[in-house]
């Protein structure tokens, strides 16, 4: 939320106190929420540990959901977005669309003997992730729609369908829509218990987020703002289909995700969430807007649950973003100390 600057802690768990009898007075969970959202309004932030975050969130809740309050925002206008790797997914040790890519890279070479040698091919079928991620994200995802060009839309689902089935962490052994975090999932069905609309804002490719994003978040594919492939129209054995090219029609990550808000929501979010540098100017477009605001940047600081991370990591680096959180006064998890549990299957 956007506080004074001099609030302190103990106002804000003050605050929380006085949230939890205004969330019982406001706005009730809608019949057409996710199916969470009920015991989200029971036990709010079940797991979170009680702390300054969780007291901004319930403080921003209220506030802005309470009829006749001086913060109150209409339903139409509670809009959340939310990064996805390293906000709602465990980014460690790779992006998981570029563990995908890679796998595909292999599957699909025996077509495309010219990868041998042709980067950015060459590298993934060598599993050298590190190149591709030194390049930075325009270079990253130029990679990504290399491999997938002249595959079709519905392909595309398909393949990413069923190698989010198959697909293990190198670290965890467990799927990667296990290493989802349970506060977070908490949050999304808290919000929407609100009447807020929630939405991904992520830097991944937008048709492979929308392939899990209903089922594992309760965000539906329409909701899912991403980078994305451009499209031809084509007939391909006489029926319509939509092929994707080698070219990029739009990069979701840093100023591109405030350009995407606009372009694709076409309203001001009041509540961000993210936690690395590329969801810097998201979090700034939110914060800008007039009213009570929330804009919250997930800190990894766990080392022993998940990983710690941040001001020098080729992953989700959080250096300036950072720096921006402490002078602005935005809400920063501290992993460790505000999570009960990380995992929503631990």
């Amino acid at each position: 939320m956007k506080p004074p600057r001099t609030r302190s802690r103990a106002r804000a768990l003050a605050a929380a106190t006085v949230a939890s009898v205004w969330l019982g007075f406001g706005c009730g969970p809608r019949t057409d929420t996710h199916p969470r959202a009920r015991s989200a309004e029971t036990t709010p932030l079940a797991s979170w540990n009680d702390g300054a975050a969780k007291a901004a969130i319930l403080h921003f809740v209220a506030t802005v959901t309470t009829p006749g309050g001086p913060g109150y925002v209409a339903r139409a206008d509670r809009i959340a977005v939310f990064d996805n790797d390293g906000t709602l997914w465990a980014e460690e040790p790779i992006y998981v669309q570029l563990a995908f890519a890679m796998d595909q890279v292999k599957v699909l070479a025996p077509q495309h003997p010219e990868w041998q040698t042709k980067e950015p091919f060459k590298h993934m079928l060598a599993g050298d992730a590190s190149t591709l991620l030194s390049g930075g994200v325009q270079a990253r995802t130029a990679a990504l729609a290399a491999v997938h060009a002249g595959v079709t839309t519905d392909e595309f689902e398909a393949a990413a369908r069923n190698w989010l089935r198959t697909a293990r962490h190198p670290k965890t052994g467990r799927p990667y829509t296990d290493m989802v975090y349970q506060p977070m999932l908490e949050l999304l069905d808290y919000l929407r218990a609100h009447d807020f609309k929630t939405f991904i804002v992520s830097g991944g490719d937008v048709e492979f987020m929308r392939v899990f994003a209903d089922s594992v978040y309760g965000i539906p594919p329409e909701q899912v703002v991403g980078s994305q492939n451009q499209l031809r129209f084509e007939l391909r054995g006489g029926k319509p289909a939509l092929v994707m090219l080698p070219d990029l029609q739009f990069v979701d990550d840093g100023p591109g995700k405030a350009a995407g808000i606009q372009t694709f929501i076409g309203r001001r979010p009041i509540a961000a969430f993210g936690n690395s540098d590329g969801d810097q100017q998201m979090l700034e477009w939110t914060w800008a807007g007039t009213g009570d605001r929330l804009a919250l940047l997930v800190h990894h600081t766990d080392a022993e649950r998940e990983w710690a991370y941040d001001r020098e990591s080729p992953i989700g680096r959080l250096d300036k973003a950072l720096d921006e959180a402490r002078a602005s006064g935005w809400t920063v998890v501290d992993m460790k100390t505000d999570w009960k549990r990380v995992f929503a299957h631990d």
